[in-house]
């Protein structure tokens, strides 16, 4: 097959499956040769923020001079996007040879689309003999496929919001449980702050596990130093004055969590710790070279257009609050893409007052809101909606307004249909 064939074959393939991830990939890792074995493992799970600390992540820890594997999901634009090392894209023609092998294995059970990519990842992550792996969850924790690789050495888990509710549970405790599952005695737990109904079944697995090594982000150790030529800057704890090209004031905390991480990390990785002096230099350099496509970033200055996957409520009361703190008292034009089962109208509710008006788009996926149903949505709030026949006629420089800025959101896979425009022209 050619490298589009085994792309399109594995796309293909269903997302959810009769077994749980974790039972698939259970079952699949032996068949492989336990690809994981001696491999350092960074685990990550949450609501939202696992792709911005798993990016931050990744370049500290190449600063302090690790090879380091990143699986991370979805991607936006190439499938390439989700393996990684050292920032790296897995060339195609080792998506060709691993994805045939695997899709011509007998493993007794049948792979989902992510148990294959998972399991490519942690194939290439073996030949490239990478010092360090950070996975990322792709829903949940408990039953997730990444769950079956092992005990990690770091576990991460971010701000739990509501999100895939039908799946995960309908109150955020029973979201924070299944996100729980990824804690396991043995491995340093770096927890962002939570709801307190959130923090609870977090903190009880951390006991139940016997946990030593716990540690949580105080968000009053943050202090925001200032925004100037594109770049944020903020200090925590001991570490003062970090700039950061990531806009957004939770970007903060993701970079909080990213270096405490990174600290649990040296400790335990004795052959990968840099040293004291080069660990925070590495911490501080990671941080402000670290970019991560498709959050709070600025796709173009003049006319001005910033594309952010916030896909549900939480996501969008990071975006507004960013919006509010980056451009005091402005009025934005948005443009937004959901899917059906997205809490779409809170997430409206939260941007009504920065809206000077809304264009809707339907996103290319049979879970969409069609652009009509959300436009009609809106105007019932008392805000203007036009819905778009063709979402791609919005970003044409000609059609984007230059009185007011423009922020488009909603579902990466909308995020990911505008950054594909912008890098075909």
């Amino acid at each position: 097959m050619t490298y589009e064939e085994v792309v399109e074959k594995i796309n293909n393939i269903r997302r959810f499956g009769n077994l749980t991830g974790a039972e698939i990939m259970g079952r699949m890792l032996p068949a492989l040769g336990e690809p994981q074995t001696g491999m350092r493992v960074i685990h990550i799970a949450g609501t939202n923020g696992k792709g911005s600390v798993s990016a931050f992540l990744c370049e500290i820890l190449r600063e302090a001079g690790c090879r380091v594997g990143m699986f991370t999901s979805p991607h936006l634009v190439d499938f390439r996007e989700r393996i990684t090392v050292n920032g790296g894209m897995i060339p195609k023609e080792r998506v060709r040879v691993l994805g045939e092998e695997l899709l011509a294995a007998d493993f007794g059970v049948q792979p989902t689309m992510f148990d294959l990519c998972l399991a490519m990842a942690l194939l290439y992550f073996k030949e490239q003999q990478c010092e360090v792996v950070i996975l990322e969850t792709g829903l949940g924790g408990r039953c997730d496929s990444t769950n079956a690789v092992g005990v990690p050495d770091v576990s991460v888990i971010t701000k739990i919001g509501f999100d895939h509710m039908a799946i995960l549970g309908n109150t955020l405790g029973e979201i924070a449980s299944e996100k729980a599952g990824i804690i396991k005695h043995g491995t340093a737990l770096i927890m962002e702050s939570q709801e307190e109904e959130a923090l609870a079944p977090l903190l009880a697995a951390a006991e139940r596990e016997n946990v030593a090594d716990c540690r949580i982000v105080d968000p009053e150790q943050i202090r925001d130093t200032g925004y100037k030529n594109g770049m944020q800057e903020f200090s925590y704890g001991a570490y003062e004055k970090i700039c950061m090209q990531m806009l957004g004031v939770h970007q903060y905390e993701n970079a909080a969590a990213a270096l405490l991480a990174a600290e649990a990390f040296f400790e335990r990785a004795k052959e990968c710790a840099p040293g004291k002096a080069r660990e925070r230099e590495s911490i501080y350099r990671g941080i402000r070279r670290t970019r991560w496509q498709g959050r709070m970033e600025i796709l173009s200055k003049e006319p001005f257009l910033l594309v952010d996957g916030a896909h549900n409520s939480s996501g969008v009361c990071a975006l507004r609050d960013s919006l509010a703190a980056l451009f005091p008292g402005e009025k934005f034009c948005f443009i937004m893409g959901v899917m059906a089962d997205k809490d779409y109208e809170e997430m409206v509710e939260l941007l009504l007052p920065f809206a000077y008006d809304f264009v809707t788009c339907t996103v290319e996926s049979e879970r969409a809101l069609t652009a009509k149903e959300l436009a009609a949505c809106i105007e019932k709030k008392g805000v203007r909606a036009f819905a778009a026949e063709d979402y791609r006629a919005c970003f044409a420089p000609e059609n984007l307004p230059r009185e007011h800025k423009t922020v488009a959101f909603g579902s990466l896979y909308f995020i990911g249909e505008i950054e594909a425009l912008f890098a075909a022209e």
